[in-house]
C-alpha cells in the first residue's frame, strides 16, 4: 500500500515538474516584459503628465505588479494571495461605442482587477485582458508554438486528484488553498501583522538620509529665502537627497542667478519652468544649464504672471464676481505659458458672448478651467469646473442653477478641513506615529472616515512609523505604509 503512495506521490511530482518546465519555457521575464509593451504603454505614468491623481495611481501599482511579477520568477515560489490592482488606461479610441462606462473626457478609463496567477504566462494573458488589451503579439514572441499551446493546455487542465488523495496523504489540496486566498480580504491587522518586520527594517535604513534631507532643504530654503521646497512625484529619500545636492552645487557655481528666487517655491518635477500656481519647476532629468537659463528669465516670469493675475481679474469681472483659481492639487500640471494661453482663450470667448451676469452676484464663488473637459461640473468642495471649450449660454445657466449649492459645498468645505486637521492630530498622537499623511488621490472626506475607523483601533504596531492613506496596501521603499482609506476590519 505504502509502494503504492509513493509511486502515486512520485507520478504527481513528475507531473507538476513537467508542467513548471513547460511554463518556464513558454514565457520568460523578457518575454513577459515585450509581451506587456501594449500594457504600459497604455498605463505608463510618463504619459499621465497633466493628470497628478491618475498617475500617482498608475505608478504606485506599477510598482506593485511588478514586485509581483519578479516573485513568479524566483524558485520555489508559491504564494496564491491575491494582488489587487488598479490602473488609468489610455484610450486610443475615444469615440469608439466599446468605451467602458468609467471612461472619461479626459481620454482614460479605470481598469481594477485581481491577480492569483502563478506563472508569467497566466499572468500576463490576465493583465492584457482586464484592460481589453489584444493578446495576439503574444504568439509572435520567440516562443516554440507548440510548447506554447502545450503550456496552455497544461495551465488550463491541471491534474485534479480526487480529494481523498489530499485527505489520505495529508497533502495540500492547491484549488483548495487558491479559493481560500481568494475568499480571505485582506484586513489591516493581518497586513501589518505580515510587514510590520520589513517596514522597520527599511524604515530604519532611511533614518539617515532622513535627517540629510531635512537638514538639506533647511539650509537652502534659509540661505535662498524660499518659501518651500517640494516634489511633484514620490520618489525616495535617496532621489531627493540627490536632487537637493545637485541645487547646492548651482548655488555654489552661479550664485547670482538665484538672486530673484526669494519667497517662492521650488519643486522638483518633470520639466523646467514656472507651473500656472508660480512655483519654480526645476526637472529632475535636466542639467544645471537647464536650470541656469530658467533662473535668468525669472523676471519675464513675472511679469507674465502679473498678466496672468490681470486676466483672471477681467474674466471674474465678466462672470458676475466669481473667483478664477488653480488648485495644484486637481488640476493637470500646467507651465505659466499653457495655462496663460487657456485663459486668454476663455477670456476672448466670454467677451464676445457678452453673458448678463449682475456685477458681483456671484462673489464668493470660484471656478477652475479645464480644457480636457466638456461639461461644467460641481465639485464637491463648491468650485466650478469649467471646460474652456463650453457653450457660453451653457456656462450661464449652470452657474445660475448650482450657486446655492456651491456655496453650501464651500462651507462644508471649511468645516471638513477643519476636521480632517484635527483627525490626523489626534491619530498621530494616539499612535505615536512620526507622521501620518495621505495621497492627493484621497479625498477629505475618505481621510475623516478613515481616521474616525482608525482611532477605535489598538495600533501598536504603528509606533513611529510613518503612515501614508492611500488605495492599497504597500510598504514604500524607505519604509512608509500604505493603507487603504477602507481597509476593512
Amino acid at each position: 500500500m505504502f509502494c503504492c503512495l509513493r509511486a502515486v506521490r512520485r507520478l504527481c511530482l513528475e507531473k507538476i515538474l513537467l508542467q513548471c518546465i513547460l511554463q518556464s519555457r513558454t514565457l520568460s521575464g523578457a518575454d513577459a516584459i515585450n509581451a506587456l509593451r501594449p500594457f504600459y504603454f497604455a498605463v505608463h505614468p510618463d504619459f499621465f503628465g497633466q493628470h497628478p491623481k491618475e498617475r500617482e495611481v498608475n505608478e504606485n501599482s506599477l510598482k506593485r505588479l511588478n514586485g509581483y511579477l519578479e516573485n513568479l520568477q524566483k524558485p520555489g515560489f508559491r504564494s496564491f494571495k491575491p494582488t489587487q490592482l488598479t490602473f488609468y488606461v489610455r484610450e486610443r479610441e475615444p469615440n469608439s461605442s466599446n468605451v467602458q462606462e468609467s471612461f472619461s473626457a479626459s481620454g482614460f478609463r479605470a481598469v481594477s482587477f485581481t491577480l492569483h496567477t502563478r506563472d508569467l504566462l497566466s499572468t500576463v494573458l490576465d493583465i492584457l485582458n482586464s484592460c481589453s488589451l489584444s493578446t495576439e503579439h503574444i504568439q509572435s514572441l520567440n516562443v516554440n508554438s507548440q510548447t506554447h499551446k502545450e503550456a496552455k493546455s497544461a495551465v488550463n487542465r491541471p491534474i485534479k486528484w480526487d480529494k481523498t488523495y489530499y485527505s489520505f496523504t495529508g497533502f495540500k489540496d492547491p484549488e483548495e488553498e487558491l479559493e481560500q486566498a481568494q475568499r480571505v480580504e485582506t484586513t489591516l491587522i493581518s497586513w501589518l501583522d505580515d510587514n510590520e518586520a520589513s517596514a522597520v527594517k527599511k524604515l530604519k535604513k532611511s533614518l539617515p538620509l532622513r535627517k540629510e534631507l531635512e537638514r538639506l532643504k533647511f539650509e537652502l530654503s534659509h540661505q535662498l529665502e524660499l518659501s518651500d521646497i517640494r516634489w511633484q512625484r514620490s520618489w525616495g529619500i535617496a532621489h531627493r537627497c540627490s536632487q537637493l545636492h545637485s541645487l547646492g552645487r548651482l548655488v555654489q557655481q552661479r550664485p547670482e542667478v538665484l538672486k530673484n528666487v526669494k519667497g517662492r517655491t521650488v519643486v522638483f518635477t518633470d520639466r523646467s519652468g514656472m507651473s500656472a500656481a508660480g512655483h519654480i519647476m526645476l526637472g529632475t532629468m535636466d542639467v544645471h544649464h537647464h536650470w541656469t537659463k530658467i533662473f535668468e528669465r525669472l523676471p519675464n516670469y513675472y511679469k507674465l504672471q502679473k498678466r496672468l493675475l490681470f486676466l483672471e481679474d477681467r474674466i471674474s469681472q465678466l462672470l458676475g464676481g466669481i473667483q478664477v483659481i488653480y488648485i495644484e492639487e486637481l488640476q493637470p500640471l500646467l507651465t505659466l505659458e499653457e495655462y496663460y494661453e487657456t485663459l486668454d482663450s476663455f477670456y476672448n470667448k466670454l467677451s464676445d458672448s457678452r453673458l448678463p451676469f449682475h456685477p458681483r452676484s456671484l462673489r464668493g464663488l470660484q471656478m477652475i478651467l479645464e480644457s480636457d473637459r466638456y461639461a461644467p461640473s460641481l465639485h464637491e468642495f463648491g468650485h466650478f469646473t469649467i471646460p474652456t471649450v463650453c457653450d457660453p449660454a451653457t456656462l450661464q445657466w449652470f452657474i445660475f442653477a448650482k450657486a446655492q449649492e456651491a456655496r453650501e459645498n464651500l462651507k462644508r468645505k471649511e468645516e471638513m478641513m477643519i476636521t480632517e486637521k484635527e483627525l490626523i492630530d489626534t491619530s498621530t498622537e494616539k499612535f505615536s506615529l512620526d507622521r501620518l499623511y495621505k495621497e492627493p488621490s484621497v479625498s477629505s472626506a475618505q481621510m475623516i472616515d478613515c481616521c474616525k475607523r482608525l482611532l477605535e483601533e489598538s495600533l501598536p504596531y504603528l509606533q513611529g512609523m510613518h503612515l501614508c492613506i492611500s488605495h492599497f496596501y504597500s510598504v514604500l521603499q524607505d519604509g512608509d505604509l500604505c493603507i487603504p482609506w477602507n481597509w476593512k476590519n
